[in-house]
């Protein structure tokens, strides 16, 4: 499958350095095979330096001789990628999106009809192998192609394959996203131990092992999340008061139209082209 394979990366960003550090990780791959292609000279040196990859300023010398091309790029400058690569992917190569909110549509016009096309969307967890990623893919990928995906996203943690494309925007939304809800979420938790008079440390000592904890224990339980919070809530107990405050303000509710907002962003980027104003 990878093991001799060439895989290029265009886009050496925190996702692209993700991959890569994975797959050397769990020696799936070995530097000599990897490329890379990183607009930044101090980023591209740092990456060169690091994992003893070919670092490559423009996208087309590093895309050229791969098998497998991970598009690890911003979903702004897709269109300018895509223009750059155009005649240069090998016809038999795959190329492996990890872009939010471009579809598999965008990415073949945008290579002239190349069709060995896998759409993915990894998570940040991935940096330490334990992320989630939901992918699909063509029909014109083959079966070795399909064990390749595979293999990159298992380097990264989890991997969930669907049918129906219209779900990776679902997944960019509560997966891809989601990390970011549950930093913010922890955040306020080390701010309320502090107000309260704990040092940071070990309000963020306390807030990290509790989530931690609830999140294996949920995991290896059989119970619904909702049995699970049931048992932790006596009847007027300081949980109860502490969850009466979080439904009066709605907090279902927030997280709801946060996810919804996500995935409708999602939805808008795929419609931007290069260059048009984007306002995060």
């Amino acid at each position: 499958m990878l093991h001799d394979a060439h895989v290029a990366f265009i886009g050496g960003g925190v996702m692209g350095e993700a991959i890569i550090k994975s797959l050397l990780r769990s020696a799936i791959l070995q530097p000599h095979q990897i490329a890379l292609s990183e607009p930044n000279p101090e980023r591209r040196g740092f990456l060169s330096d690091r994992y003893q990859v070919h670092a490559f300023a423009d996208n087309a010398s590093a895309a050229a001789h791969a098998d497998v091309i991970v598009l690890a790029i911003k979903p702004q400058v897709m269109d300018k990628v895509l223009a750059e690569l155009k005649g240069v992917v090998r016809p038999d190569a795959l190329v492996f999106s990890i872009a939010a909110g471009i579809a598999i549509a965008t990415l073949r016009e945008g290579l002239a009809g190349h069709s060995q096309i896998v759409r993915a969307m990894p998570n940040t967890p991935a940096q330490i192998g334990q992320g989630i990623s939901v992918w699909t893919c063509t029909d014109a990928v083959t079966d070795v192609q399909r064990k390749q995906a595979v293999q990159i996203l298992k380097a990264m943690g989890e991997e969930v394959f669907v049918e129906d494309e219209q779900y990776l925007d679902m997944a960019t939304a509560l997966s891809g996203t989601g990390p970011a809800y549950v930093f913010l979420f922890m955040e306020a938790l080390i701010d309320a131990g502090v107000h309260m008079g704990f040092s940071r440390p070990i309000a963020e000592k306390l807030v990290i092992q509790t989530l931690r904890g609830s999140v294996e224990y949920a995991a290896a339980s059989k119970l619904h999340v909702a049995e699970l919070r049931n048992q932790v809530t006596s009847p007027g107990g300081t949980t109860a008061a502490a969850l009466y405050q979080l439904e009066k303000g709605a907090f279902r509710t927030v997280i709801s139209r946060a996810v919804w907002a996500a995935y409708e962003r999602s939805l808008q980027l795929g419609k931007k082209k290069a260059g048009s104003p984007l306002h995060e």
